[in-house]
């Protein structure tokens, strides 16, 4: 595997919320040293599992700040300033520049379809407006639309953007990504192997919240050793199952198992998201406790 340029692994993390709903900064700085004491080698701030699309510009730059305070000087720390307006996202570029941050992670613009050139206009402009690395974010299931490959041809020219945070299920991509010079990070924790077989340098990952050590070693094993990433892998199964293998994953399946593991003293989330109910929680319980992480 080519070097990763954040590290090669890295967690999309949550963002803690007090029961009146205002950001818990103080709870967020928390996860953010529980992850790099766990193993990440960074951490993704306000992106999908950070519930970004929930959170105001005034609020992502105080989270941005309670995190970078905590642990930016030993993890990469990345930016999420997708959204689905140009004029947005600069705003979050611009405040997430003066914050000090590694990079920015920014998705495909979701709902408006925009197609191959609005996208395109989309992220020239919003890496326009800060001196920042971009990672580009392919997610269909979320965005309803994937990056075109002639978007990834037109930006590959473009030293701003170096990475690309994959998660269409297609690991095949991987190949011709990097042919095009991207360095490429799985974004679905259970193509981990399948993403690394193809050329992927690392994961940006959800499961990382809880199993940063196992996935950190899957990770290091899989050019020397892969009988033994897939040992490992083969354990965390049930984990991935109980993580995302439910209708309301993500945001809320992370705060519950931070919150299991005591990291966390609640579950909320903002809506439209509602937490796991108690037969939810149960059945995220028994798939750690399977996977022994608990």
């Amino acid at each position: 595997m080519t070097t990763a340029p954040y590290g090669r692994l890295l967690t999309a993390m949550a963002t803690a919320f007090h029961d009146d709903g205002s950001v818990d900064l103080e709870a967020t700085a928390r996860i953010a040293v529980h992850l790099v004491d766990q193993g990440n080698d960074g951490v993704v701030v306000s992106g999908t599992t950070g519930e970004s699309p929930t959170t105001t510009v005034e609020e992502d730059a105080e989270i941005l700040h309670a995190v970078t305070d905590a642990v930016g000087d030993r993890a990469s720390v990345i930016a999420g300033v997708g959204t689905n307006a140009t004029a947005h996202s600069i705003e979050l570029a611009k405040a997430a520049e003066k914050v000090g941050v590694d990079a920015m992670l920014l998705v495909a613009p979701y709902y408006n379809k925009p197609g191959p050139a609005g996208m395109l206009h989309h992220f020239t402009e919003v890496a326009g407006a800060a001196d920042l690395p971009v990672m580009l974010y392919d997610v269909p299931g979320r965005t309803g639309q994937a990056i075109p490959f002639s978007v990834y041809e037109r930006l590959a020219s473009d030293d701003r953007f170096a990475t690309v945070k994959h998660a269409t299920g297609d690991a095949t991509a991987t190949v011709a990504l990097s042919q095009l010079g991207y360095d490429v990070y799985s974004g679905d924790d259970a193509l981990i192997l399948g993403y690394l077989a193809h050329g992927a340098v690392g994961l940006v990952s959800v499961v990382g919240h809880v199993a940063a050590g196992p996935l950190g070693r899957l990770i290091d094993a899989f050019s020397t050793d892969p009988v033994t990433a897939l040992e490992i892998y083969t354990t965390l199964v049930p984990a991935f199952d109980a993580v995302m293998g439910v209708t309301n994953y993500g945001a809320t399946t992370a705060k519950a198992a931070l919150q299991l593991l005591g990291v966390l003293d609640n579950r909320n989330v903002r809506g439209p998201l509602v937490p796991l109910d108690e037969t939810e929680v149960e059945a995220l319980r028994l798939g750690l406790a399977a996977s022994g992480l608990l």
